[in-house]
């Protein structure tokens, strides 16, 4: 490859594939869904902050979650949304190093924190006696920290991985933010090591997380069936279904992205969205409208 050689400084998001012609009507799109996201996640957090019964470990967990879907989709939104109203589409080098590292970053700390939140839920269910002893305060300190901690090594990880390859020449980007995929089309050197480390430690890390979540679950399952208070068994339930469609919402696209044979990158782009602008929209009302003290605190708020 003997084209043009000079390192590149910038980079060109191209957007959204086969959607030319359609920027008025997504920036309005996503912008209501951006809004929306940060008011939801907003007030999960001002009730759960402003209730002392709300301060146990599953809404501190909770406050967390919503603190991460604040900023989660703010890692391409605000981008995405000054260039869908006409504004320049480059994005400097460090932009799109940081784009890539922060999307990682919460990406994983969130798959780790739905993975404690599900083990929290395990400890309240299925050892009741023994929950406030195991999840202490210093407990849920330490799950909480250790969350962030792996999701930064992670993101450091993908990111050098990324970014130790020599860009030169191609600097279009033919997506709405810098993802590992398309950067590494980008790249002048061969890539396809790196595309199997990646494709590993980005597909294995969701799946051992998933695979923990549904065995706290199945156990959860378990557990409720031996309850002998329907309504026990049905708040129990409720509890855990919110959990489960949080969780599927989350998972589903990092599955459906990162492990196909052959990437097609509209799907990709869908999915993602669904991923950055939808899920974090839906956690505060998939979380907190099917609960009664959630609900409560709300109201005091408001």
């Amino acid at each position: 490859k003997m084209r043009n050689l000079s390192a590149v400084t910038e980079f060109i998001l191209l957007g959204i594939p086969h959607t030319e012609g359609l920027e008025t009507t997504l920036f309005v799109l996503f912008l209501s869904f951006y809004i929306f996201t940060l008011m939801g996640n907003l007030l999960i957090l001002l009730a759960i902050l402003s209730s002392s019964r709300l301060h146990t470990p599953m809404y501190f967990f909770l406050c967390k979650l919503s603190i991460f879907d604040i900023f989660f989709p703010s890692v391409s939104s605000p981008k995405m949304l000054f260039y869908l109203s006409g504004n320049s589409r480059t994005i400097s080098y460090a932009g799109c190093v940081s784009q890539l590292f922060f999307y990682h970053f919460l990406g994983c700390t969130e798959c780790f924190l739905y993975t404690v939140m599900a083990y929290d839920r395990f400890v309240a269910i299925c050892y009741p006696l023994r929950y406030t002893v195991i999840m202490s305060h210093r407990a849920c300190a330490i799950l909480a920290a250790g969350t962030s901690f792996f999701g930064c090594i992670q993101a450091i990880f993908l990111t050098t991985l990324t970014f130790q390859l020599p860009y030169c020449g191609a600097n279009e980007v033919d997506y709405y933010f810098c993802d590992i995929p398309v950067m590494l089309k980008l790249a002048c050197a061969d890539t396809s090591a790196l595309e199997m480390v990646g494709f590993i430690s980005v597909g294995l890390m969701p799946l051992s997380c998933f695979l923990l979540i549904l065995t706290s679950y199945s156990l959860i399952v378990c557990s409720i069936l031996q309850i002998r208070s329907t309504e026990g068994r049905r708040r129990a339930f409720s509890t855990c279904s919110a959990h489960l469609t949080a969780i599927l919402l989350s998972f589903m696209p990092v599955v459906l992205i990162y492990l196909q044979p052959t990437p097609n990158p509209w799907l990709n782009a869908t999915v993602q969205i669904l991923n950055n602008l939808v899920t974090p929209m839906l956690n505060p009302m998939i979380y907190s409208l099917r609960n009664k003290e959630v609900k409560y605190s709300l109201r005091k708020v408001l």
